[in-house]
């Protein structure tokens, strides 16, 4: 007997309509923030260092940056100086401090949903997403910038421009929206169009933050946050400690130290700091290559160059966790941006874009779920060298690269394609999606 499948599509528009992704949104929101509260000493944990910073500068006129070196770029300080004029208190800063990572995700959501031909689902994503990473964004400056990234790279396509203005505030406020600066520049085709929507936007913007810096008197602390990190050791849920976690689970050999000038627990030892010193070196050679395989992509394929800004903009963020000798849990929310973009926006052939991002985008509902496992729910049982702990950490930084090389293999695809087309005279294996762009283009 056939089903009445009626009330099914009536359920799924109006999931899919507006009012049920806004109400979708104020219950994600809520819930989150709801945990965040529960979790108060580790998600606020970094949002007393913002007040503290703010206050200090507000009320003694002593300001990071212009005044001592900060762990942050300086156009954090427009992030985090706000709350302290609204409010005095630091409860009141904290819930300022909220107020304005929602508005900014809201923004972020409504253009998600209105992008085409699959806002709505990649919305419905995007909340998903976060509700599996938990509140920890809540509690960081990841939390400004992701909604930073994910507008930047849903109006990349039609208005670079703004885009890469977007992407290099961000990057000014901490580092990783560069990762979509590089894919815009990656994959913008000529040199005209390089110059127009790359270095006039990048260099404006990056003229005038560094202007402000230097006419407050910051000399080269300006720069310092790059020294910063250049000094670090390996922190304990970075992809790189993977190993030295494992090996530590037969003995104490490489147990977690607290580094109390940064508050975060690192791994010590010489091969540790090899390994450090190895990262530094293989994230710029990561990214460059990445970019390099974009420009190539591109140059073969221009009808697909949205397509493969959004692969490199994932590639590339993921190159700055998977290459990164800093794991912090909120780095996380940065991957979420891309594929909900993708999601969105990527290919014209529903079969081809189901192909490419389902599973992604379940791998990384999966990645944020252990990532929220280790932080903040058993983060004690993680840094302790418990077995299951350890083996979590290691399946979700196994992830991660797995993440990583199938956004590189797709890149890679995407430009064979053109070999293949060439050599059956103008047929593809995506030929029907190929045609249909080329008709539209």
């Amino acid at each position: 007997m056939l089903t009445d499948a009626r009330p099914v599509r009536a359920l799924t528009r109006a999931l899919l309509s507006p009012w049920g992704i806004a109400a979708a949104f104020v219950a994600a929101h809520a819930w989150l923030i709801h945990e965040a509260w529960q979790w108060e000493p580790q998600i606020f944990g970094d949002v007393v260092l913002y007040e503290w910073w703010a206050r200090n500068g507000v009320d003694a006129a002593r300001w990071p940056v212009f005044d001592y070196a900060w762990v942050y770029p300086v156009g954090a300080l427009l992030a985090i100086t706000p709350p302290a004029w609204v409010s005095q208190t630091t409860a009141g800063y904290e819930w300022v401090w909220l107020g304005l990572v929602v508005t900014l995700n809201a923004v972020a959501t409504v253009l998600l949903a209105r992008a085409r031909p699959r806002g709505p689902l990649a919305a419905w994503f995007w909340l998903v997403f976060l509700i599996a990473l938990g509140p920890i964004f809540l509690g960081r400056l990841d939390g400004v910038i992701a909604p930073v990234i994910l507008v930047a790279l849903v109006i990349a396509a039609r208005h670079p421009a703004t885009a890469m203005t977007l992407a290099t505030i961000g990057a000014w406020i901490k580092i990783a929206p560069g990762a979509v600066a590089v894919a815009i520049a990656a994959t913008s085709g000529s040199i005209h169009r390089f110059a127009r929507n790359v270095v006039l936007p990048g260099a404006l913007v990056t003229t005038l933050v560094l202007g402000w810096a230097l006419a407050g008197g910051s000399g080269g602390r300006v720069l310092d946050v790059f020294g910063e990190q250049s000094d670090r050791n390996l922190q304990v849920e970075s992809v790189g400690a993977t190993p030295f976690l494992l090996i530590g689970m037969d003995g104490p050999r490489y147990d977690p130290a607290w580094n109390d000038e940064i508050y975060t627990y690192e791994v010590l030892g010489s091969a540790p700091h090899a390994m450090a010193e190895a990262l530094d070196v293989a994230l710029l050679v990561v990214v460059t290559l990445v970019a390099l395989l974009a420009a190539f992509a591109v140059r073969r394929r221009p009808e697909r160059a949205q397509d493969i800004l959004l692969l490199t903009a994932a590639a590339g963020l993921l190159a700055l966790i998977v290459c990164n000798k800093v794991g912090s849990p909120q780095f996380i929310a940065w991957l979420g941006p891309p594929v909900a973009a993708a999601v969105a926006l990527y290919g014209r052939d529903a079969t081809e874009a189901r192909r490419t991002w389902l599973p992604p985008a379940l791998g990384l509902i999966v990645t944020a779920s252990l990532t929220k496992m280790i932080f903040p729910v058993r983060y004690g049982e993680f840094l302790g060298g418990f077995p299951e702990m350890t083996l979590v950490g290691a399946v979700r930084n196994a992830l991660l690269v797995a993440l990583l090389l199938g956004a590189v293999v797709r890149l890679v695809q995407i430009a064979a394609a053109a070999d293949r087309r060439d050599a059956r005279g103008g047929a593809s294996a995506d030929a029907p999606a190929l045609q249909k762009e080329q008709d539209d283009t």
